[in-house]
């Protein structure tokens, strides 16, 4: 596995079409986004590649531009307890830097993805200065809670389809991962990573899924059909 620092390395500025694509710059005024705009900073990660380490200091706040992200952490006994996939459009950490502490969870790339980063004390003089990037990260805050309170839910339930269903719909929420839209781009074993089943287990709970005409399984990813009976029917 690549060292962390490495990521940091290959940083480089963001292109026109990259900044056009990360959701939190359009709620700026034009003297902060002047600010903010060339402190951001953009690498590729590769598979496995460390994005950010448990009990790290907080440097960057980070969004994922394309790609798939896992957020997850590991018990004293080394059993990986995973709490969330990172989807394109999707910034997180935002808590983390807030308090600057020490990061309290591992997100590493389940592929190759781009992923950029805004320095902590630039994040923090937005937070001074902005009032739409408060609104911002104020929304981002209250989806995150009940994206987290539907993961607690699903991880609880013994059932594989309405675990993989909670999954899918918390990977499209429209907030959280604006650059998803309809169409998932995800394979059968990074669902099985994310929900902690196996491939076989999620492969016939898509297929239900799939019966019941909530999504469509396409060549590379999954068509969402009907987002709210994901989120919440009672498998």
């Amino acid at each position: 596995m690549a060292h962390p620092s490495a990521l940091h390395e290959r940083r480089r500025p963001l292109n026109a079409a990259e900044l056009a694509g990360v959701p939190w710059l359009s709620h700026l005024k034009a003297e902060e986004f002047d600010r903010a705009a060339p402190e951001l900073r953009i690498s590729l990660a590769e598979p496995g590649e460390l994005v950010c380490r448990r009990g790290r200091p907080v440097t960057y706040w980070f969004g994922v531009v394309d790609g798939l992200l896992k957020m997850s952490t590991e018990t004293a006994e080394g059993q990986t307890i995973t709490y969330s996939g990172l989807a394109p459009g999707g910034w997180f950490g935002e808590g983390t830097v807030i308090k600057r502490e020490p990061y309290r969870y591992n997100v590493s790339a389940l592929r190759r993805s781009l992923v950029a980063g805004l320095p902590a004390d630039t994040f923090h003089w937005l937070l001074d200065h902005s009032i739409g990037f408060n609104r911002f990260i104020m929304n981002q805050l209250n989806e995150r809670l009940g994206h987290f309170i539907g993961t607690l839910e699903a991880d609880r339930t013994p059932k594989p389809e309405q675990r993989v269903a909670r999954s899918i719909a918390a990977l499209v929420n429209p907030v959280l991962f604006p650059g998803v839209g309809e169409v998932l781009r995800i394979t059968q074993q990074e669902l099985a990573y994310l929900v902690g089943l196996s491939r076989q287990r999620v492969n016939e709970a898509l297929q239900s899924l799939s019966a019941q005409q909530l999504l469509r399984i396409e060549y590379g990813g999954l068509r969402i059909l009907d987002l709210a009976a994901l989120r919440s029917r009672d498998f």
